[in-house]
């Protein structure tokens, strides 16, 4: 190599400080999907809440970031990476305060719907902003490194709410954004001078609109149906609601073409396809780990916040480390290898987890479980969405990327309504099962408050304070093991989907079963033969 090409490769301080910027905010915006979920049971009691709604706080900035980022990543190619980054985490820091401060779990859960168009508009930006100010020769580590620094953000996010919780207040997980995107923006506005693209493509706005309500009707309707009863006709009437969404946007898809928000001509790929279907299924199993392990730890184990991200540790880490090595394995094992492992890695360990689930259980009986999970969802999320983006052309990664995405956001949160509905059902069951065994004859209402007497919320006080001495005491641990019930069967259906989706991984995703072992090193020399012929 040439001293001229040396210098030209050499990234400048500015460069740097703009990078470190730029991963700050993807790190705050991956860390904002899993920190509150340590923080849930601290909530349920401040906020008067219960799980049923609480699991909002983690949806509705998912379901929003999920629809929104392959229109994110449209208008920053239109309008310009960097004036869609600076309105993105305006947006994101200004309805962090608002979530910060919120009053009540209704204000919260709205601030956090808006927060999610900030992040949906961010990460793309920053995609396209790092490729676009980094040397051509290392233009590759752009997608590496926000992935990257997307699984620390994920990893780190239970320790870090937990101990923000703890010291502080759960409130802190969603005000400390502020300053940090102040001060990221601020570098990059002062190290990065880029020309705003001049494309003009067009944006699915009905879409993104048909797709959102889709979602967001079967949510609400899975999260109250346990609740109101099935037969309750705002239930019916919501997923009427929803039923007729997703017909309209399927009949939109196919009226907008390459316009369309999951273009026909890209879904009709089939490696494409398979992989998105695994993705699917599998991350019910993915969202269901990190809304219920902190909760069971906390509720059964009475661990504080800050123990509780402590104790999902083995997980996240394991996954954070998996998630850099699928390279590494991919060039030594194949990439079907890879995903092959990490699908079944990802059913065994929800199936592990449902088998233990006791209120006797110890926190070592979950490690197995936790650890194996871990690896799975480190090697499989990396593996598949490398396997579907080359599955394409090289000139459609960005929308591609921003699809496995979509796929794995809104199977995250569809699959988490059904297992709440499961675990509702079932632990509102087990409640009354349990108290007509000691005596005590509850309402459906009395029921549902009653949920949150492990955290002490208002409504539940408000039921067993009617109740004294050992009675008291065994409604307690009725309750208790009701929820360790519904736990145990949330994680039996998230076993279910992932066994669903380790099918379609081994058998189809990557080429058939009999690929194991055949593709070693076939991705590099792929990318080498591309780069010999773009010279």
């Amino acid at each position: 190599m040439s001293m001229t090409q040396a210098d030209s490769n050499r990234l400048s301080s500015s460069t740097v400080l703009a990078i470190v910027a730029m991963s700050l905010c993807i790190f705050v915006v991956a860390n904002d999907f899993v920190a509150m979920s340590v923080a849930l049971p601290r909530m349920e009691a401040e906020l008067n809440s219960d799980v049923s709604l609480l699991q909002w706080v983690i949806n509705a900035y998912a379901v929003v970031v999920g629809v929104m980022i392959v229109p994110g990543g449209r208008l920053a190619d239109m309008y310009g990476r960097l004036r869609l980054l600076y309105i993105g985490t305006g947006i994101f820091a200004l309805f962090s305060l608002v979530g910060g401060l919120a009053p009540d779990v209704y204000s919260l859960i709205v601030a956090r719907g808006l927060q999610g168009i900030g992040g949906a508009l961010m990460w793309p930006a920053i995609l396209g902003l790092i490729y676009q100010i980094l040397p051509a020769a290392k233009a590759g580590l752009a997608g590496g490194l926000v992935i990257g620094v997307a699984g620390i953000g994920n990893a780190t996010g239970p320790l870090i709410g937990g101990a923000l919780t703890e010291l502080a207040s759960w409130r802190w997980i969603l005000l400390i954004n502020v300053p940090i995107a102040a001060i990221a923006m601020f570098v990059t506005w002062r190290c990065v001078k880029v020309e705003a693209p001049s494309d003009r493509e067009k944006i699915d706005y009905w879409g993104t609109l048909l797709l959102a309500v889709t979602l967001f009707s079967l949510l609400i309707a899975l999260t109250e149906a346990p609740d109101l009863g099935w037969s309750d006709p705002r239930v019916w009437g919501l997923l009427l609601v929803s039923g007729v969404a997703m017909v309209l946007f399927v009949i939109r898809e196919r009226q907008a073409g390459d316009a369309a928000l999951i273009p026909g001509s890209v879904m009709g790929r089939r490696p494409f396809l398979v992989a998105c279907l695994a993705v699917l299924a599998m991350s019910t199993t993915f969202f269901g780990a990190l809304l219920y392990l902190p909760q069971y730890f906390e509720k059964i184990f009475d661990l504080n916040p800050l123990a509780a991200g402590a104790a999902l540790l083995p997980f996240m880490a394991v996954f954070a480390v998996a998630s850099f090595a699928q390279s590494w394995l991919i060039g030594r094992i194949g990439m079907k290898a890879v995903i092959s492992f990490g699908a079944v890695c990802m059913f065994l360990g929800p199936t592990l987890l449902a088998l233990v689930i006791q209120p006797e259980s110890s926190y070592l009986a979950f490690l197995p479980g936790m650890i194996i999970l871990g690896i799975g969802v480190g090697l499989f999320y990396s593996a598949v969405t490398t396997a579907a983006l080359t599955a394409l052309e090289p000139s459609m990664s960005s929308l591609a990327g921003g699809l496995v995405y979509l796929f794995q956001i809104a199977g995250g949160a569809v699959g988490l309504g059904i297992t709440t509905t499961i675990f509702l059902a079932a632990a509102n069951a087990g409640i009354g099962d349990g108290a007509q065994q000691i005596g005590i004859s509850l309402s459906g209402n009395e029921i549902e408050a009653i949920r949150g007497v492990i955290v002490g919320t208002d409504i539940s006080t408000d039921v067993t304070q009617k109740y004294s001495g050992t009675t008291g005491e065994q409604l307690v641990e009725v309750v208790r093991v009701a929820f360790a019930d519904g736990v145990k069967l949330a994680f039996g259906f998230n076993a279910i989907m992932a066994f669903i989706g380790m099918l379609i991984a081994l058998f189809a995703v990557a080429g058939p079963i009999n690929r194991i072992g055949r593709d070693i090193g076939e991705l590099g020399e792929a990318d080498t033969d591309q780069s010999e012929h773009s010279a």
